[in-house]
């Protein structure tokens, strides 16, 4: 399974990014996948899923300014930022779970719950 993520960046208050991760051997269309970011200093935290049927779940902290979403066919999950603030400074990290696993009805799934990680994309925010 690799999965490779791009689109991080510096960007002001306000700013807007696209991350992307590109997913090769893995079921994409069928399972759970999700963002995770990790502050200097900070757990890992999870920002948002994606289930199967394409239903989404966001941290409280992301909710109305950031969007998870997927094409199946190009096996590419995707995270739009917008309203970016200093706070949302991190590495950003794409994530899978077993094969075929569903995310949580409502919930984040926790980190270790995802065997499978990228490498990560760092974002960075300046007020």
């Amino acid at each position: 399974v690799q999965l490779v993520e791009s689109g991080g960046g510096s960007v002001q208050s306000g700013g807007s990014l696209r991350l992307s991760c590109a997913a090769s051997e893995y079921p994409y269309s069928r399972s759970c996948m999700g963002w995770f970011r990790q502050a200097p200093g900070k757990e890992r935290e999870g920002v948002a899923q994606i289930d199967n049927d394409g239903s989404t779940r966001y941290a409280d902290s992301v909710k109305g300014r950031f969007t998870i979403s997927k094409d199946n066919a190009k096996n590419t999950l995707y995270l739009q930022m917008n309203s970016l603030q200093p706070e949302d400074t991190a590495m950003y990290y794409c994530a899978a779970p077993v094969f075929f696993a569903s995310c949580s009805p409502q919930n984040l799934l926790p980190a270790s719950r995802f065997p499978y990680w990228g490498r990560g994309t760092q974002v960075t925010v300046s007020s």
